[in-house]
């Protein structure tokens, strides 16, 4: 299941990528966000192997259609479509 909005990309050496210790600094916010909007639905130290992939699936989809202030209140969703149908 992925609800970050963020797409990850593996870098080899990221020392060498302009900004990178800041960018990681940035990032915590949304990830904190993320995580607080997991606990709605699944609260800490909950087992998920005990929930029906169908529930996951569930959260994932409202989670990515939900706008996000960091996104101009676009959904991640959307946000994703638009990057995609920007490529071909």
């Amino acid at each position: 299941m992925s609800v970050s909005p963020e797409i990850m990309v593996s870098v080899r050496q990221p020392q060498k990528i302009l900004g990178y210790k800041g960018e990681r600094r940035l990032q915590r916010g949304s990830n904190e966000n993320t995580n607080g909007l997991l606990r709605q639905y699944f609260p800490k130290g909950m087992d998920l192997s005990e929930v029906h992939q169908n529930r996951l699936n569930a959260v994932a989809r409202r989670l990515n259609e939900r706008p996000r202030e960091t996104l101009q209140f676009y959904s991640p969703a959307e946000k994703f479509s638009e990057c995609v149908a920007s490529t071909g």
